[in-house]
């Protein structure tokens, strides 16, 4: 019975490993019918499927290397393949006219290919690594930065405010490239994340946290889109920001010339 017992909890990581491989066929399925928020709505299903999965499988003590190579095949699908073509259906292909390196498959291809390289890495290095940070940015945060874009902005890739165009239906294809360029830059980079595994929720917090949880937990019943969307591009451009004070120590400094008492050297 004992045993019978563990061997269903292992089953339980591997379900929800699953179930993200799911939402990510959902998703391309959805975007091919023209169905965007509710291609972009699974893959962040994913995303909490994906935590799901890792969790279970560390409080039970049943990780194993089958359990790191389904899950990355899955996070392929989930985080790589599907909000690349979502990318691509709802905002790059109906507007390729605004050039060849925008319009073509290329931004989309390139996307996938270094979400495949970042989980290949990972997967290479991650018994040698610092379990608190991530090396080059996660595919789960590139994919939901895109999902979350696209469920803030709608069906339709224009957003209007009061009767006003704030972001035409050209400009707003051309983010979306640069936006894909940028992720599949930060994939493959060199640049530390910070993981969340290694955030201490046991111990005492202050009481200001807890104010500021609050608050957030408000942001995110008025508009969850539009939360999430900064959220996952705050943690984006986080690797970024934490290089910034590293190349500003390597920067030397000028060299102060000595002057005598009339001014010159």
């Amino acid at each position: 019975m004992k045993r019978a017992r563990r061997r269903g909890v292992y089953l339980l990581p591997s379900l929800l490993t699953i179930g993200n491989l799911l939402c990510g066929v959902y998703a391309i399925v959805a975007a091919y019918n023209g169905e965007y928020t509710r291609s972009a709505a699974a893959i962040l299903f994913a995303l909490i499927l994906d935590g799901l999965d890792g969790a279970v499988a560390r409080l039970t003590s049943s990780q194993s290397d089958f359990g790191v190579q389904l899950d990355s095949l899955a996070d392929l699908v989930s985080f790589g393949v599907a909000p690349a073509i979502l990318a691509y259906a709802w905002a790059i292909k109906p507007f390729s006219q605004i050039g060849w390196l925008f319009g073509s498959i290329i931004p989309t291809a390139l996307y996938v290919a270094s979400g495949a390289f970042r989980l290949a890495r990972f997967n290479v290095q991650t018994r040698s690594l610092d379990k608190r940070y991530f090396v080059g940015l996660p595919i789960p945060a590139a994919a939901s930065v895109i999902a979350s874009f696209i469920l803030f902005m709608g069906e339709s890739p224009s957003l209007v405010l009061f009767q006003y165009e704030l972001l035409p239906l050209r400009l707003t294809s051309a983010l979306v490239v640069v936006m894909v360029y940028a992720l599949s830059f930060l994939m493959v980079s060199r640049l530390r994340y910070r993981s969340l595994k290694g955030l201490e929720i046991r111990k005492r917090q202050p009481f200001a946290l807890l104010i500021g949880l609050t608050l957030v937990v408000l942001v995110i019943a008025a508009q969850p889109s539009l939360l999430a969307f900064s959220f996952f591009t705050l943690y984006a451009l986080s690797g970024v920001v934490r290089i910034i004070p590293v190349i500003r120590r390597r920067i030397p400094e000028p060299m102060e010339q000595a002057t005598g008492s009339e001014g010159r050297p």
